[in-house]
C-alpha cells in the first residue's frame, strides 16, 4: 500500500490502475491529455478538473446516453417499474447488438475485462445475491451460471456453486431472462411497505438495509455492466475496422 506519496516530475505515460484508489490525489500542472478515468462510483463525490466539479456533467451525459438511467435511483413503485423496463430495454438492444456481429463475439475479452457472455452471467449473481438471497432470503439463491467477481473466494465465499463449465450464449440468455422476469414480478407486487423492511445484506448478514436499496444495487449493477459492455463492443468493432 502506498499512501500519501509525491510525485514530481514522473512519467506515467500508459501506465494503468485497476482496483485501485485515488481518492484524494492532487494533481498539479499535470498533462493529463487522452486520461481515460473509468469511476463507477463518481456521482459519490466531487472529481475536480481545473477547479469544476465534473461529476455532475458526467452523471448527464451518461442519462442522455443511457435513456431510462436517471430512474435508477427511484423510490415509488411505479417509477421503479418504469426503471426496470428501461434496463430490459437498453440489455434486449446490447444483445440484439452482439447476435449480429461475427460468431464468438460476445465471447470476446477487451484488456482483460470480462466479456459479454461472462458480463450476463456476473448479472444473474447480483440479481441472485440481492434479490433472491438479501430481499427473498431464498436458502440457495444462487444459479449455477453465476459469475462472482475472484475476490470473493478469498473472502470465504463458497464458490463451490457455481459450474466450471462454459455454457452457451443461449443457455446465458435463458438464465438472464429467467433473473430479469424475477425483477420485473417482483416489482408488479411490491408495496411501499415492503420497499422500507429492512434485509440482511447479501454480504453482512449484521448490516442491514432496506429493501429499496437492495433494488437499487441491482439497477447500478444493471446499468454500470451495460456501460462496460457497450465500451467493449465499441473496441471490437474499432479492432475489426483497424484491420
Amino acid at each position: 500500500m502506498v499512501q500519501d506519496a509525491t510525485f514530481v516530475d514522473r512519467d506515467l505515460r500508459g501506465a494503468r490502475f485497476t482496483r485501485s484508489t485515488l481518492a484524494g490525489a492532487v494533481m498539479r500542472g499535470v498533462d493529463v491529455r487522452e486520461l481515460d478515468i473509468d469511476a463507477p462510483w463518481l456521482a459519490d463525490g466531487a472529481l475536480l478538473v481545473n477547479g469544476v466539479d465534473v461529476a455532475p456533467l458526467v452523471e448527464a451525459e451518461l442519462n442522455r446516453r443511457f435513456p431510462g438511467r436517471e430512474l435508477r435511483q427511484a423510490t415509488d413503485t411505479a417509477s421503479l417499474r418504469a426503471a426496470w423496463a428501461a434496463t430490459e430495454r437498453a440489455w434486449a438492444a446490447a444483445v440484439d447488438r452482439v447476435m449480429s456481429m461475427p460468431e464468438g463475439a460476445a465471447d470476446v475479452s477487451v484488456n482483460g475485462e470480462w466479456s459479454f457472455a461472462q458480463t450476463l452471467r456476473h448479472l444473474a449473481f447480483a440479481t441472485d445475491a440481492w434479490l433472491g438471497k438479501a430481499i427473498l432470503r431464498l436458502p440457495q439463491p444462487f444459479h449455477p451460471l453465476g459469475q462472482p467477481h475472484v475476490e470473493y473466494e478469498t473472502d470465504g465465499f463458497d464458490m463451490s456453486v457455481f459450474s466450471t463449465e462454459q455454457p452457451t450464449f443461449a443457455e446465458l440468455l435463458e438464465v438472464r431472462a429467467e433473473r430479469q422476469a424475477s425483477v420485473r414480478d417482483f416489482l408488479t407486487t411490491v408495496t411501499p411497505e415492503l420497499l422500507a423492511e429492512p434485509r440482511p445484506t447479501a454480504w453482512s448478514a449484521e448490516h442491514q438495509e432496506p429493501v429499496l436499496h437492495c433494488l437499487h444495487v441491482i439497477f447500478d449493477e444493471e446499468w454500470e455492466h451495460l456501460r462496460f459492455a457497450l465500451r467493449d463492443l465499441d473496441a471490437q468493432e474499432q479492432d475489426r475496422v483497424s484491420t
